[in-house]
């Protein structure tokens, strides 16, 4: 699941134009005194509905024709000329997303706690959030006025949730009749317009996996490459979406999958030279099984759905070991402060601490984390988190609440604590139950940092640095 800075519809009255949010001093948008608050109406004549609009209409423009209502209630006409590449220095509101009208039987926001935060709950149906951020839509309510600006606009790619291509499954998935499942014609008309999809197919037990999987694939792989891959995600279900129609993810399901699956794979990759459909990350760490290698996954085509993360994260962990295994080769980084990501590394001895992941991770990463002190003789231990927010079979390190990691701090170990960055929001620092980080910082007795891997990195390189150079001069 992923979610991304938009403001419910439902909280916002839609008004005509776009707002200006934020004006770089300086800019093109300064000189013409546009100021936030303002809305641009039209550019050229044509209606502005959102900041894509304003970016296709005046993209490549040199003259241009722009009415602006002020904040004051003016209305200007600015009539611009401009050099080709001259940006104009605006930023604008948020996009409000397109509400879904489907009923999906494995909805994720079905399984929300009453408490979690309230754009958890919006169910998006938006071909511009899936051009813009990769989310996906059915395609079952796309109008024609959207299918128009979808293929004007380029909005390319789509991310297109398919589930099966077998009618009756879909329909019965998606809580809709068959009529209104069946996407067939509005996918062959986007696909002719040169617009690409990747495709996904949410895999539930019993309902689209074996015989309809395969045909579901093989279906699809038939409008390759303008149908470039399709991402197989498996259920998840929290302790409030207990549908009975829906069955658990076992290890065993995963396993089978798998193996039914990689033949499916074998055969492409012979006939087409690519994987093509790709199983989430999830079903293999769940079947007790290590991830394909680089080579299967290609350009990592549908990574923001969790196809191929764990292959990534394994990757850049190697790398780094290799890079702190050359002497000399880690550059000393004197001017960092305590609180910054290498603050973790400046106690004066061994790197001592604990990495916090969710229960699905943790024993891979466990296995990395101690070829790391076997080599450097750091003290780092991994800590397995249990999600008590959602529940069910959640398990996955994004989806951990404030509340699971406080209910965890007395089994942290050595003198900072490490979280997964990916479990703040996006655009700020605070946790699907609502708790901020500064407010989870406070509830631990050694300083807690959240880490994306590019910072543990370099808190790591500094902490190995320093306890190799005071074990040098010791």
């Amino acid at each position: 699941m992923y979610e991304f800075a938009v403001t419910p519809a439902v909280t916002q009255i839609r008004r005509r134009g776009v707002e200006i949010s934020e004006v770089v001093p300086g800019s093109l948008g300064a000189e013409l005194e546009l100021e936030p608050g303002d809305r641009i109406m039209r550019v050229n004549g044509r209606v502005v509905r959102d900041y894509l609009d304003f970016r296709f209409q005046s993209g490549g423009e040199t003259e241009l024709v722009i009415d602006v209502r002020k904040h004051t209630g003016e209305d200007w006409e600015l009539n611009i000329e401009r050099d080709e590449a001259e940006a104009f220095g605006l930023s604008f509101e948020q996009i409000v997303p397109r509400q879904c009208a489907n009923e999906c039987i494995f909805c994720f926001c079905k399984g929300n706690p009453e408490t979690a935060r309230p754009s958890l709950f919006v169910r998006d149906e938006d071909v511009r959030l899936s051009f813009l951020y990769g989310n996906y839509t059915t395609l079952t309510s796309i109008t024609e006025d959207e299918m128009r600006r979808v293929i004007e606009q380029r909005l390319t790619p789509q991310y297109v949730s398919v589930h099966a291509t077998d009618l009756d499954v879909r329909a019965y998935l998606l809580g809709v009749d068959k009529e209104r499942a069946d996407i067939s014609s509005k996918m062959q008309r986007i696909l002719d317009a040169g617009i690409e999809i990747h495709a996904q197919v949410v895999l539930c037990p019993k309902i689209n996996d074996g015989e309809t999987l395969r045909r579901t694939i093989y279906d699809l792989a038939e409008l390759h490459p303008r149908v470039r891959s399709v991402a197989i995600v498996p259920l998840g279900l929290t302790r409030y979406l207990n549908d009975a129609r829906l069955t658990a993810v076992t290890p065993e399901f995963c396993g089978r999958t798998i193996r039914e699956v990689g033949e499916i794979q074998k055969d492409l990759r012979a006939r087409m030279g690519t994987t093509f459909a790709f199983l989430g990350d999830e079903i293999y760490l769940r079947a007790g099984r290590a991830v394909p290698g680089r080579a299967h996954y290609g350009d990592y085509p549908q990574i923001e759905d969790g196809i191929g993360m764990a292959r990534t994260f394994e990757n850049k962990f190697g790398a780094l070991l290799r890079k702190l295994n050359k002497p000399g080769a880690v550059a000393r980084r004197r001017g960092l402060q305590p609180g910054s990501p290498a603050g973790v590394g400046r106690s004066g001895r061994a790197l001592y601490g604990t990495i916090m992941t969710g229960t699905l991770f943790a024993a891979p990463l466990k296995r990395m984390i101690d070829n790391l002190n076997g080599k450097f003789g750091t003290r780092l231990h991994v800590l397995a988190i249990e999600n008590e927010y959602f529940g069910g079979d959640v398990s996955v390190a994004g989806l951990l609440a404030g509340g699971d990691f406080l209910a965890a701090r007395e089994r942290v170990l050595g003198e900072f604590a490490i979280i997964p960055r990916v479990a703040l929001k996006s655009d700020e620092p605070v946790m699907l139950d609502g708790m901020r980080l500064e407010a989870l910082q406070q509830q631990f007795e050694v300083p807690l940092y959240a880490f994306d891997f590019t910072q543990f990195a370099t808190a790591l390189e500094f902490g190995v640095e320093h306890q190799q150079a005071l074990g040098e001069a010791a």
